[in-house]
């Protein structure tokens, strides 16, 4: 089984838990990974501490890079990376990947990746979309981006906010190509 480099995004868009638990399961799949590492947006701590209770960086699985390290591996293509998932992804971080704005490590990691023609997973958290939003996330998709909304199903039926925000976070880690273990519709 090959194994991916993966950069994961954090942004101060509401929605902490679905980063969390990218961060979790990735952390989970160590036979699938080969290096990560995580970076958060200016906003994205104090979010996360306000959505989740507490922020401790230095418990996270992977290295964390600050949003201003423009020296971090991952701003550069040579690093070899292979999979970004942005979750949450906030409409102005999207709006800076789309218009080619690398004004932080994030949307650098994010232009590399488009660049390199590498795996680039927006999870939008904004409702409802504007025509801007929609235009860059057209944009993005004609780019190679994937944009995967942060709509989770209902039809495994979950019992907790945990379990339904897996719905959503099992199919984004489906769609970078890592193989989970998840509800199937169907199966």
């Amino acid at each position: 089984m090959s194994k991916s480099k993966v950069i994961i995004g954090i942004t101060g868009a509401s929605g902490a838990i679905y980063g969390k638990l990218v961060i979790d399961k990735l952390a989970a799949l160590g036979e699938q990974i080969d290096g990560g590492g995580i970076i958060f947006t200016q906003n994205a701590p104090p979010v996360w501490k306000y959505e989740l209770g507490s922020f401790a960086e230095e418990e996270l699985p992977f290295q964390t890079y600050r949003y201003d390290d423009y020296f971090a591996p991952m701003a550069s293509g040579s690093a070899g990376y292979d999979v970004m998932i942005v979750c949450p992804c906030t409409m102005g971080t999207l709006g800076r990947i789309a218009s080619g704005v690398s004004t932080d490590l994030l949307t650098r990691a994010a232009d590399v990746m488009l660049k390199e023609r590498k795996k680039l997973i927006l999870v939008p958290r904004e409702t409802p979309y504007s025509l801007i939003h929609l235009n860059n996330m057209k944009l993005l998709t004609e780019a190679g981006a994937i944009i995967c909304p942060a709509s989770p199903s209902f039809y495994s039926k979950p019992a907790t906010l945990e379990e339904l925000a897996n719905t959503l976070v099992d199919r984004v880690l489906t769609l970078a190509g890592f193989k989970i273990d998840s509800y199937r519709w169907g199966q």
